[in-house]
């Protein structure tokens, strides 16, 4: 029997419905009529959604009678103030760290834990980044193995309820230089190639490595030289390609970009500082650019806090407002661009800051559903999960948002708490960024 439309109006308890619904459905597909159901690249409006707990049947105009259950003539639900979107893909977060926890002396200590404890603090996270709409996390790397806990993690029966995790171990970085805090040294190995095979002989899903250092906040530039020059980061690149893995690579400034650029990766990790030129050589190869704003804007919101002076202030706001204006460039032009938070970073709680990376990607100019597609469906085709989701379409696995807040006016109402169904779950609710943990 179906809902009737006075259960979903808006002043209903549409989520309740949902829940009821999903619960008679069992293992049978079910069918949905929303307001607007964004695929992960496009907006339909007055959208039929047909899904069991393994996959979508069905998007787009009324489903055939062999996609329904016998004798179905109408939706299940029909929710035309609700928008259904793609679960969100968070590309850049450190999971071993705590980005929520701001004092400086208690981030020290974090990283003195044993590999256990870390892993112990991480495991709690992952079933409030679901709670956040959050489906899957791009790992960007640690030393100390949690990365590769959450994958197998993920992988097991006993999984529980948590996003896809796909970690890349330990980056890779040269001994003395910047990341030791996240990254293992090449000189370990017999080379950058040998580095490589290493990583994904213990299970890497994918290569982080560290192309250069960060910005000199004094400088307000990138002053010291890259760490790998281009013929290594080739080589490195090649490697990765060579067994099946890309290769994320942390890089700022303009001769580190070039070095990127030239060596073929995969996607470049923060990318300040590079150029309009860079840019549509980017566009080119497609070469995806995961900006990652949140952990400079928390230093200049906090720059007083942080004990940074007006000089540094200054140069951070100013590095912050050619970062905007190169996304907005980038997207006029055509690259491929994907959200990441840098999450586990100082002041980028992990979820909340992903959902503050989106919001900063809007204010430097992207539109809502440019912004969303750069956390769903052009962060799915770039990032080469092994599952499909990221996108609503047949034969993806069923993990969406189910929301009437506008978040195709703004992402900032992603914010407000959302159904999230999940292989064959609905969870309602959110988060509270007050809890520590994240």
């Amino acid at each position: 029997m179906s809902a009737s439309a006075e259960s979903t109006s808006p002043g209903g308890r549409p989520e309740a419905a949902l829940a009821e619904a999903v619960r008679r459905a069992g293992s049978a597909p079910l069918w949905l009529r929303v307001g607007t159901l964004f695929d992960g690249f496009a907006v339909r409006r007055d959208a039929h959604l047909v899904f069991d707990a393994q996959a979508i049947r069905h998007v787009g105009d009324e489903p055939a009678a062999t996609l329904i259950r016998p004798g179905q003539s109408a939706p299940d639900l029909h929710l035309p103030h609700y928008a259904a979107l793609p679960g969100l893909i968070e590309a850049h977060g450190h999971l071993f760290l705590e980005g929520g926890e701001l004092a400086r002396a208690k981030r020290a200590d974090y990283l003195k834990l044993s590999e256990s404890e870390l892993l112990a603090r991480a495991l709690p996270r992952l079933e409030r980044l679901l709670r956040l709409g959050i489906v899957a996390v791009r790992d960007a790397g640690d030393r100390n193995g949690v990365g590769l806990a959450l994958q197998r993690r993920y992988r097991s029966p006993q999984r529980g309820l948590m996003p896809c995790v796909d970690s890349p171990g330990a980056a890779i970085h040269h001994q003395g230089r910047y990341g030791a805090f996240m990254a293992r040294p090449l000189e370990e190995h017999g080379g950058i190639e040998a580095a490589v095979a290493a990583r994904v002989a213990e299970g890497a899903r994918h290569i982080k490595l560290l192309a250069t250092g960060i910005i000199n906040f004094e400088k307000g530039a990138v002053t010291a030289k890259p760490q790998m020059p281009v013929e290594e980061l080739a080589r490195a690149v090649q490697a990765a390609h060579a067994r099946g893995r890309q290769a994320m690579i942390h890089c700022s400034g303009h001769d580190g970009v070039a070095n990127c650029i030239a060596a073929r990766a995969d996607t470049i990790e923060h990318g300040f500082f590079l150029d309009c030129d860079q840019l549509a050589q980017m566009r080119d190869i497609d070469l995806a650019w995961v900006p990652t704003f949140a952990p400079v804007q928390f230093q200049v919101e906090h720059a007083a806090a942080l004990g940074w002076s007006d000089l540094v202030r200054g140069n951070l706001q100013r590095i912050l407002e050619a970062h905007a204006a190169a996304l907005a460039h980038a997207a006029t032009l055509g690259v491929r661009i994907v959200a990441g938070s840098d999450a586990g970073s100082h002041g980028v709680a992990h979820g909340h800051g992903l959902l503050w990376e989106l919001e900063l990607m809007e204010r430097a100019g992207l539109p809502a559903e440019r912004v969303l597609r750069a956390a769903t469906g052009d962060a799915a085709a770039r990032l080469h999960f092994e599952e499909r989701f990221g996108t609503l379409a047949a034969g993806a696995r069923p993990r969406f948002l189910l929301t009437a807040a506008p978040v195709l006016d703004s992402v900032r109402h992603l914010r407000t708490p959302a159904a999230v169904y999940y292989d064959g779950t609905l969870h309602l609710g959110g988060d509270a960024a007050s809890v520590a943990g994240l």
